[in-house]
């Protein structure tokens, strides 16, 4: 049972930094990071549409591929302002806990014929990292968490009309979790009262370390009506998508206090990836100049409680708050000859974590500032570049280990990103 404990406090630990990080990926293509990603589900320019809406698959004469790569370079930051007795405030201070990330995406468009197009997209839709060193003074509640998703997916449009086209298409997710704490400052100190030793446990040594992978199948649809030659709207939903994560649970503690001593046991829990909507309009206002608007919305609040299990019995429960979040989104193009486009936009991104902030991912409000270009090629060719500044409010909170040690962080987390694309018509 002290066991099984152990998995629940690991298996605690893993949805507290993931779901609180609010881990959605909007990095999809250069061309939409230029703007904001405003107007994603109505802009029909390049294959990546498979990603935000397949219906405006609708809107190509030619094959198409489209390969893109993001380079997101986080800047988040911790200053300590209050620790437990066994540490102090300047032991908790970290001015790079995010490692820099690259996103990469493809896609293909086909058309079938005057009504239907088929197109597969690989990219991703949540992702997350944050890594501390390992003998950090708040061990217990931050170490390494790394979630890594693919998912492949396959969408059929059908033009039901000349302005009314709908879509539908079914996702493969694969998921990759790896979490790890230590025991920090916290551990060796109680072992010292409670035993008169440590035990031969140190800081760094790890306390939980669990890694698992599964995969899941979802499903979307899409829908874009043209108002008028140049004037879309777009709707695109994405289901949730079930992961249960398998593998094993290990870590160093000695076993004289229930540790295993480096063996390891499985483990699995359960996480839903959560839904989202997105409506956008695109506004072709003259010849050069066209407006754009979104509106993300994800149903975080679907995450209700966390229920882990080992060898088919439920070792714990937690129930959570989450709220679901929102994004809004507006961005605008200008052609600026007739091989040049250039592109801005502007976002806010609302947090779900606002009662469940962690220092392993200390989510925030987001202000986005974007711009970019697409440049036309010959033969029938053109490359998106795209860059973006990541605008993070700054907050306060309060953590509790499992010692009931209460730690008090200030946080800061700001990101840019660079994003490059490349288009091709066949």
């Amino acid at each position: 049972m002290f066991r099984y404990s152990l998995i629940a406090v690991a298996l605690s630990a893993f949805a507290t930094q993931s779901y609180s990080a609010a881990f959605q990926l909007a990095e999809h293509s250069a061309s939409g990071l230029g703007r904001a990603f405003a107007g994603e589900a109505a802009i029909a320019e390049n294959a990546s549409v498979i990603a935000r809406n397949p219906a405006l698959m609708s809107q190509f004469s030619t094959k198409q591929v489209s390969i893109a790569a993001t380079y997101v370079i986080p800047d988040v930051s911790l200053t300590g302002e209050s620790a437990p007795a066994y540490s102090t405030p300047s032991a908790m201070n970290d001015d790079s806990i995010a490692p820099s990330a690259l996103v990469p995406a493809a896609y293909f468009v086909m058309p079938i014929d005057n009504q239907f197009a088929f197109g597969l997209g690989l990219f991703s839709n949540f992702g997350l990292a944050t890594e501390f060193e390992n003998d950090y003074a708040a061990g217990q509640l931050a170490g390494k968490t790394e979630i890594t998703t693919v998912n492949l997916n396959a969408a059929l449009s059908y033009k039901v009309t000349e302005q009314f086209t709908v879509a539908a298409g079914v996702s493969y997710v694969y998921a990759d979790a790896q979490i790890t704490r230590h025991a920090g400052a916290g551990l060796p100190a109680y072992l010292q009262s409670a035993y008169g030793s440590t035990l031969g446990v140190s800081t760094s040594d790890e306390a939980v370390n669990l890694e698992g992978d599964d995969y899941g199948y979802g499903w979307n649809i899409g829908f874009a009506y043209e108002l008028a030659p140049g004037h879309r709207l777009g709707l695109h939903y994405r289901a949730a998508t079930d992961i249960t994560f398998e593998g094993n649970y290990s870590n160093e503690l000695p076993s004289v206090i229930g540790g295993l001593a480096g063996s390891s046991i499985p483990g699995t829990v359960d996480i839903e990836l959560p839904a989202s909507a997105e409506f956008s309009g695109s506004h072709q206002l003259n010849e050069e100049l066209a407006l754009h608007y979104s509106v993300l919305w994800t149903q975080w609040s679907s995450f209700e409680s966390l229920e882990a299990y080992s060898n088919g019995t439920q070792v714990f429960a937690k129930e959570e708050g989450f709220k679901n979040a929102m994004r809004y989104a507006l961005g605008a193009d200008y052609r600026l000859n007739k091989d040049v486009t250039l592109r801005a936009g502007i976002a806010y991104d609302k947090s779900p974590a606002d009662k469940h902030m962690s220092i392993s991912i200390p989510d925030t409000n987001r202000l986005w500032l974007s711009t970019g270009a697409n440049y036309t090629l010959a033969n029938d060719a053109s490359i998106d570049v795209g860059i973006a500044y990541l605008k993070g409010e700054k907050q306060h909170f309060t953590e509790m280990d499992n010692l009931g040690g209460q730690w008090q962080f200030k946080s800061e987390g700001n990101a840019v990103l660079l994003s490059a694309q490349y288009n091709m018509s066949f």
